[in-house]
Order: structure tokens, then sequence, then C-alpha cells
């Protein structure tokens, strides 16, 4: 797949490294003056130097898409100064990676690309991004995170050697960095290794220096300006490092797992009932200040990656969904119920593409349900092949559904208004749930109910 990572310091190169060698087309992104320490294992220092080698990757600067893609058939990473990635426009990935760990969100969405990574602390799986990478060391670290946050910054370096703090070389003052000690030096405790706006910077400990920003560099009083390793290891100065790994492993087995579901699922919208209890069309109206189709069309939009349709006769969703790349089909008989939009839904999905693996089946009025809910069903379903997987809280089970292939020939013979749901008293042993909050699971039946 293509794939742009945002940041190319060490932690984003050891991403790229996990991502390049299992065959992913890799495009890095950078600021203009990169503030990486730990820069002998890093591509950002393509940024200044032209080309960076780390390992066996390769990081060349580039100025565009175009010349982009000629280093990316040399089988080489290109490197662009593009602090707002607005590469991903020219580039089209199918994976964007935010790997800048700013230890916040600087403008990353989760529709930028048709799956998004965020790494660290910062995003919310869900909503800036599908999921979210581990980066905290420990038992976690390289977690891939469905729902909700990565462990917040503590501000406190994590244990290597025995050193948390003391490992780190901060600057003394603002001003001009001028590095005494290199990248590989052994220096002891009180050691000069650096000097900022003129003012000596002394190391903490005794070790190795593993990282030190580069000459020049223009740095503030307290910037982290280089790292020292009580280890020793000079190896470990010119070799990506295990967290690095760690957490590149994190992002492959999401992109992994994003694969098998890219271009394999369908998802369908549901929005063709006649509303005869809530008396007038409902999915008109304004739900927490926008129309309530809207909060179906908005989780949608989140998922470019899937054969996405909406079966409807109201003109004002159509339009929108379409404004949003979403294939519209007209259900002209709505009386004849939901079983007749699943069955529209399917051969429409089908005739896309007839070897899809799974469908999931959205309704229109069901506000609450949250993105990180329909990416864990997708997980499951791509998991657990031919399954039923459906969204549930305590043993109530509800929408979405997912349904493998096996049972696309049975949902569209259905007949009536109770769409799936006859089919599932068949396959009790088939269905998985996944839980989520109770307020998820609400659907707007009646009037009364926009206002609980």
């Amino acid at each position: 797949m293509k794939i742009v990572i945002k940041g190319a310091g060490d932690l984003a190169t050891g991403i790229a490294s996990r991502l390049y060698h299992a065959g992913h087309q890799i495009v890095m992104t950078e600021i203009a003056v990169p503030l990486t320490v730990r820069r002998s294992v890093a591509l950002s220092r393509a940024v200044y130097e032209n080309e960076a080698e780390v390992e066996d990757l390769k990081g060349v600067l580039v100025k565009d898409a175009a010349e982009a893609d000629r280093i990316l058939q040399r089988g080489e990473i290109p490197v662009l100064v593009d602090p707002e990635a607005d590469i991903i426009g020219s580039f089209h990935p199918d994976v964007v990676v935010d790997a800048i760990l700013a230890k916040k969100n600087l403008g990353t969405r989760i529709t930028d690309a048709p799956f998004v990574i965020g790494v660290g602390p910062g995003f919310y799986a869900g909503k800036d991004c599908h999921c979210v990478i581990e980066t905290k060391r420990g038992h976690t670290l390289g977690n891939v995170i469905w729902e909700k946050e990565a462990i917040p910054n503590t501000g406190v370096p994590g244990n290597i050697g025995g050193f948390t703090t003391e490992r780190l070389i901060r600057a003394s003052a603002d001003g001009i960095m001028e590095p005494v000690a290199e990248i590989g030096d052994t220096v002891e405790k009180g050691q000069l290794v650096a000097r900022t706006g003129k003012q000596p910077v002394y190391a903490k400990m005794s070790g190795i220096v593993r990282g030190m920003l580069q000459k020049d560099v223009q740095v503030t009083e307290g910037l982290k300006i280089g790292d020292i390793d009580a280890r020793c290891e000079p190896e470990h100065c010119v070799t990506i490092s295990d967290k690095a790994r760690a957490v590149g492993g994190g992002v492959l087995e999401a992109v992994s797992l994003f694969g098998q579901i890219y271009g394999n699922y369908g998802v369908a919208l549901l929005a063709a009932g006649e509303a005869k209890r809530f008396g007038s069309d409902k999915l008109s109206e304004k739900f927490q200040g926008i129309p309530l189709y809207r909060h179906a069309l908005e989780k949608l939009e989140a998922f470019s990656g899937l054969s996405r349709v909406v079966v409807t006769a109201r003109e004002a969703l159509a339009e929108e969904a379409q404004r949003l790349g979403i294939h519209i089909v007209e259900n002209r008989q709505p009386e004849q119920g939901i079983s007749h939009s699943v069955s529209l839904a399917l051969q429409e999905l089908l005739s896309q593409n007839p070897d899809l693996e799974g469908v999931l089946f959205l309704v229109c009025d069901q506000p609450g349900i949250q993105a990180a809910t329909i990416q864990k069903i997708l997980n499951e379903g791509c998991l657990h092949k031919n399954s039923i997987v459906c969204a549930g809280y305590d043993g109530m089970r509800g929408n979405p559904v997912l349904w493998g292939s096996t049972y696309f020939q049975e949902l569209m013979h259905l007949t009536g208004d109770t769409g799936g749901r006859q089919l599932m008293k068949q396959y009790e042993e088939k269905i998985r749930i996944v839980e989520c909050a109770p307020e998820e699971l609400k659907d707007i039946d009646r009037r009364e109910d926009m206002t609980e």
C-alpha cells in the first residue's frame, strides 16, 4: 500500500522500517529544521544532508510528488519538507501515520485517508484516527488501541539502564546549538557536552552519547538536545531502538489487518424507512444541532476504504452522500420494509465487487453509534470469517450488524420489516457481539426520543 508517515524522526523511522520490509511504499514528511536528537537513526537527517541511511533504509530529500514517485521506483524512501503534509492530496495514500510525536494532534483527521493511525498521546481512536499506537515503555508498548487514547504523557522519559530524567541533555539557554560531544562518544557525569546560547551544558550521568542535535540549530532553554545511554553499547547509536521496532510492529499489525478489510468489505446505510411511529420525516429533523441523517453520514465518511452505499429516497440525504463520494441506491418501495432495502444494498454492492467477504449494515436513526465501534465490528468480522457480528451491551444486541458472505443469498430473499433479525435466530451460534456503550444502541423511533 501507499503510506504517508508524518514525521521522520527515530520513532517514525522505526515505523518506516517495519512497513518498508513488509513491501509497502513509504513517503515521509518533515519540518524545515528537524529537531531529532537520535538523528543517526532517523531519516529526518535527509532534510539537511539530502540523503540519509539507517540500517538498510535510504531516505532521499525530494521537492514534490513527481520526484517522490521516481525515488519510490528506485526502492528508496522520499522525504519532503512538508509541515502540513500537503503531499496527501496528490499522493492519495491508502494509509496516513501521524508519527510527529507532538503529544497532541496538530491537524490529522480520520478522513485524511482510508486508514489513519495516530502514534502516541494526543489522538483519540474513532475520532481523530482509526487507531492509536501505544508509545509508553512497558507491557503495553506497541499495542494497537481501537478505542479511546494512549497513556497520557507523564513528562518523565522511559527508564533505560536504570536512568530516566538524568539521561536527557537539555539546552541551558536560548540560542545556537554548539555540540561538544558527538554521537558515539563516551562521557562522564559533569563533563561539558554542548553549549547553547554560549552557555555550557553538562552531562548529568556517565555513558555513551546516543543522540545529539546537529550544529547551528536554534534552540530554547530546556529543549531536549541530546541523550546519554548508560549501557554504553556503540551499536545502539546507529541501529533502530527496541522501542521504535515495537511501535513499528504495532503500526504494521494495524496496517495488515486494514489490508484484509480494504476493498473486501462493504457498508450499507439504510435510510428508506417510512417513520410511521415518528409521524414525519425524522431523518431530516435536527438532533444535537444537525439533521439526524448527518450523524450517520459522518460515520460513513470515515470508512472510505469500504464499498459504500446509501439506500434512500430522500433527496437532501442523497445529495450530501454523493458529495462525500458515497453511492446512492434509490428505494422506490419503502412500504416493503427494511428487508427490501437490505436486498437492494446487497445487489448494488455485489455488482461493484462480487467477491465481497462481508457487508456491514447501518441504520440512519442511531446517532450515538461511534466510528470506533464500527471499526471493531469490521475487525471482528475479518478475524472470524463468515460470522455475524453486531454491536451489543450486557446481552442486548443491536445495530450495526456485519454479515459474512455465506449469508448474502438468504439476506436477499428476506421479506417484511424485521430485516436480518429473523435470520439471526437461525444462526445464534454464529453471532459475535462487540460491546459498546448503551447509548450507542439507542435509535430514534418517536419524537420524544429526540430529547431523551
